[in-house]
């Protein structure tokens, strides 16, 4: 929209560079051109201003492809008016010279031809095409159909308009076709994705399996060691009573013979004290034999006396003292 201010029964008009200003004054163009600014009087000044740059229209419409399936279209095109002297002859451009705003809605007129051009055209393609290509394909087909369309329509150029480009952002079909569209997808997708679970398991299970048979067979070596262990430590310990056992035998050996050379010395010392005894004895009876019974009496007393406790005092009557002296003179009579 133009900026416009009031001085004393004047406007000034100034544009912007992307906006392409017609002043007419009295039916002659007095000034022509985009971003113009000027003084001009609003009773006798004509006014138009068309925009130059490139304008966005975005457009949705319903469709139905050939196997009778209603489909939604939703597209853009950028245009640009490359004619302003044309567009302003064949469209309503012209502005309040006191406000600087649109009499007319002009960019609704180009709005509603482009739509409807372009919906012409995406409605034929899509009348010839099934629901399954046109949601595979549709957007390119649909795209290139709609660009042709526009770049051969007659009216645009008439009008002043050129079309810079033409996307088309979806073809979507109804919600519920949708939803029955990606039951299929969702399904194949959750059977992978269970098949994924499926395998991950079934690998985590091996390797659970392999972890299970590894400490098994640790086990079973460790039962093995412990085995051959046992009976290693058996054998030494049968080894060591063996040698024990041996060693026992020939200490027992040893002391027998000790005891056997120690008896048999023992027996030789017993039988030669006894010979030594005997001789003494046999000696001591040659002895007494040879002697009186006198001095036998006179050892028997000795022996006997030595035998007898101790006697502080004796005391000897008349009749022993007499009876011992008579003994005593007979023995000598006799000895001599």
């Amino acid at each position: 929209m133009a900026d416009i201010t009031r001085r004393l029964g004047w406007r000034h008009l100034r544009s912007a560079p992307t906006a392409h200003v017609r002043h007419h004054r009295r039916g002659r163009l007095v000034h022509d051109g985009p971003g113009l600014s000027f003084w001009f009087r609003s009773l006798t000044a004509a006014l138009s201003e068309v925009p130059v740059d490139d304008r966005e229209l975005a457009m949705a419409f319903h469709a139905r492809t050939s196997d009778f399936q209603d489909v939604s279209v939703q597209a853009t095109v950028t245009y640009r008016i490359n004619d302003p002297a044309v567009a302003a002859a064949r469209l309503d451009f012209s502005v309040d010279p006191d406000t600087g705003a649109w009499r007319g809605a002009p960019l609704e007129q180009i709005a509603t031809l482009l739509t409807e051009t372009a919906q012409q055209h995406a409605l034929d393609v899509l009348a010839r095409t099934p629901l399954a290509a046109a949601l595979v394909n549709g957007v390119a087909s649909v795209r290139e159909r709609i660009s042709d369309g526009l770049a051969d329509e007659p009216r645009l150029p008439a009008t002043g308009i050129e079309v810079v480009t033409a996307r088309v952002v979806a073809v979507r079909p109804e919600p519920d076709v949708e939803r029955a569209l990606r039951t299929p997808a969702r399904e194949l997708i959750q059977q992978e994705a269970d098949r994924a679970t499926y395998e991950r398991r079934a690998v985590a299970v091996q390797r659970e399996r392999a972890i299970a048979e590894n400490e098994l067979g640790s086990k079973i070596e460790l039962a093995r060691q412990e085995e051959q262990l046992v009976e290693q430590r058996g054998t030494n310990a049968r080894r060591e009573a063996e040698e024990n056992a041996a060693a026992d035998g020939v200490r027992a050996e040893a002391e027998a013979s000790r005891a056997v050379r120690l008896a048999r010395a023992e027996a030789e010392a017993a039988r030669a004290v006894g010979a030594a005894r005997a001789e003494s004895q046999a000696a001591w009876l040659r002895v007494h034999a040879e002697v009186g019974a006198a001095t036998l009496h006179a050892l028997a007393v000795t022996r006997l006396a030595e035998n007898l406790p101790r006697i502080d005092s004796v005391t000897l009557s008349p009749d022993v003292l007499t009876g011992l002296l008579a003994r005593l003179g007979r023995a000598d009579g006799e000895a001599a």
